[in-house]
């Protein structure tokens, strides 16, 4: 099998209710602290988020959201260009356009929006002016009622064809195709069993020729597999493992990166199947 090393993004959720970590980083110094380690652990790229994307989550106020992530990216863009770490990239996950902008303008340079573009009209508009990469996510609604949106005909084949349609919104809305990063949206209306079909068949998403970026890290579908009376009790480090499991048979498809909230357990899992497929080249 081929083997494909993709960029380790970390989570930094600055949020008081995201559904593994919320409360934990809300202060700026806390966030830079483990904006520190998740690089020091491997990160590639930190993933700043306002604004918590649970099941059932309510939206907040764009003010509030603004107050949470801006001040966050200020210290960590200052932090990487004084240790000159220019390789480590800052993305900001948001739905909203202002946001992202404001972000970008803070030391952002990748827009991670789960609804791709669809919850707020100027997204595209804002991806395309400030030639930031744009990651396009599969997604049907707000999380107050996308448990309700997860109907489909074929999940891997209908999820395929509705990014196509959300790259080509991209697209004619100005945003350059070399800039656009997919991703099959784990979680976002989608079951238990329509995550792993979608998992087990991403090459309907590499027909797209797009990059793609897969955040399957401490979601319900995997904890659901790891004790089925339990899904909603499991550990943290016991979703950290099996999310590494993941990661590393998945290095065998042409991810750009995959979104994790333990970089560590992820990269450590990268490493091992790296040096296996070096040492079988050898041979």
């Amino acid at each position: 099998m081929s083997f494909h090393r993709p960029l380790v993004m970390g989570v930094l959720n600055v949020t008081p209710d995201s559904f593994s970590d919320g409360g934990q980083f809300s202060s700026v110094n806390s966030a830079l602290d483990h904006a520190r380690l998740l690089v020091m652990g491997g990160a590639n790229i930190i993933d700043v988020g306002g604004e918590s994307t649970r099941p059932g989550a309510d939206r907040i106020a764009i003010e509030e959201e603004l107050s949470r992530v801006v001040p966050v990216i200020e210290a960590i863009h200052a932090e990487l260009l004084a240790s000159q770490n220019g390789d480590v990239k800052i993305s900001i996950d948001t739905m909203n356009a202002a946001t992202a902008l404001a972000a970008v303008a803070a030391g952002a340079s990748i827009i991670n929006d789960v609804s791709g573009g669809l919850a707020d009209p100027q997204m595209i508009e804002v991806a395309a002016n400030t030639g930031a990469t744009f990651i396009i996510s599969h997604w049907r609604g707000f999380s107050a009622q996308m448990d309700q949106l997860n109907t489909y005909l074929d999940v891997a084949a209908d999820v395929a064809q509705e990014l196509q349609l959300r790259v080509d919104a991209a697209v004619a809305g100005g945003v350059q195709r070399s800039k656009i990063v997919i991703d099959p949206g784990l979680g976002f209306a989608k079951d238990q069993a329509q995550n792993w079909k979608l998992v087990a068949r991403l090459d309907e998403l590499e027909k797209l020729g797009l990059p793609i970026l897969v955040g399957a890290s401490r979601k319900r579908f995997i904890s659901g597999v790891l004790d089925q009376d339990l899904a909603g009790g499991i550990s943290n480090s016991r979703r950290d493992l099996a999310t590494a499991v993941l990661t590393a048979l998945l290095l065998q498809r042409k991810l750009w990166a995959v979104r994790v909230h333990n970089v560590i357990d992820t990269s450590d899992a990268i490493a091992i199947v790296a040096a296996l497929r070096d040492a079988e080249g050898k041979q």
